[in-house]
């Protein structure tokens, strides 16, 4: 028979194959996990008006989707009568697979929220200015607040495109891109060697290799001393392990020489070498307060290593001294070299 529609209806109990929401005649759309939630909603309470309460849908919504699940499945899953909607044995043998795919689907939630509950702040730098950060790590974030770093080296560049990174140290500010930048101050290297070293015999060299040499002070001891060069290493902390090792001389930022006991500054700092700190954060993620935190204790906390950074050294006045001498310095670097944006 038909309906005053002209759709062809089926026997008692049977699903109509003209309605549209069941796509043509003959086809079984695919069902989704939508429609498993909404079966497990009408299951558990067991009629549609209950169901709808529960899920907003209306109870003809309702009705229609379970039509519609019955036919993609190409079983029947409910016994419906005046007193509602009674679960058939399939009905029952699909309600435990939804049931342990709702547990399922809820561990993954709460999996994600605790992935997301925490926010992340990510640093980079070249291998000489991460490892600083990770020595001062307890300055940038406090034993009880609730961020994450995430620190990576990349001594071989760092890639702001994509803003996989919040905050980077460098020593040139980006030529494009949506950043902000404060000039922080100055940075300079200089040749080490143990105190211990055989001071008689031919000197000895030790360099980041050609082939993973990045900046200049990378590739300053072959430039200068190749023939001298007996080691040489792919990273700058094996680098720093050799020279205290005693292979040899080697370049080394001054923050980093002048602080470790068993090696001594040859010679002033080499001024070719030299090259500003550019603290460098996105313009849009510098506003986060866990990242404006973070932009502001790197900021203190390179004021306060600024003698460090330049190898100031004052005589018989001590660490104090040689801080505030090269903080005022720092300061007025820093005052010519900010962005007005970085505020």
């Amino acid at each position: 028979m038909s309906d005053k529609r002209g759709m062809q209806m089926g026997g008692p109990g049977e699903t109509p194959t003209g309605d549209p929401a069941f796509g043509h005649r003959g086809e079984r759309e695919p069902a989704g996990w939508d429609d498993f939630r909404l079966f497990l909603a009408v299951a558990r309470e067991g009629a549609l008006s209950l169901a709808a309460q529960r899920t907003g849908l209306s109870a003809p919504t309702i009705g229609r989707r379970m039509l519609a699940l019955e036919r993609a499945l190409g079983r029947t899953l409910f016994q419906r009568s005046q007193q509602g909607y009674r679960l058939a044995p399939d009905g029952e043998a699909l309600l435990s697979h939804v049931a342990a795919m709702q547990a399922a689907a809820e561990r993954i939630e709460s999996w994600r929220q605790e992935a997301f509950s925490t926010p992340i702040v990510t640093l980079a730098a070249d291998g000489w200015l991460a490892r600083f950060m990770a020595d001062h790590v307890e300055t940038l974030r406090g034993a009880t607040e609730e961020f994450r770093l995430c620190c990576r080296s990349a001594h071989e560049g760092i890639d702001l495109a994509y803003r996989a990174i919040d905050i980077t140290l460098l020593p040139a500010p980006p030529v494009a891109g949506n950043v902000a930048v404060r000039r922080l101050g100055l940075m300079r290297y200089a040749l080490y060697g143990r105190h211990d070293r055989d001071r008689n015999g031919p000197s000895r060299f030790v360099s980041i290799g050609t082939e993973a040499a990045r900046t200049p002070a990378d590739s300053w001891v072959f430039r200068h001393h190749e023939g001298q060069i007996f080691t040489w290493t792919t990273t700058p902390d094996m680098l720093c392990r050799l020279i205290r090792a005693g292979a040899g001389i080697g370049v080394l930022p001054v923050f980093l020489g002048d602080g470790l006991p068993d090696l001594e500054r040859i010679g002033e700092p080499i001024h070719d070498l030299d090259h500003a700190v550019h603290l460098v954060a996105h313009d849009d993620e510098r506003r986060r307060p866990e990242v404006r935190l973070v932009l502001e204790r790197l900021a203190g906390l390179f004021r306060a290593q600024a003698h460090r950074f330049e190898g100031l050294r004052v005589e018989g006045l001590g660490e104090e001294a040689g801080a505030n001498a090269a903080g005022a310095q720092s300061q007025r670097h820093e005052n010519a070299g900010r962005d007005a944006r970085f505020v």
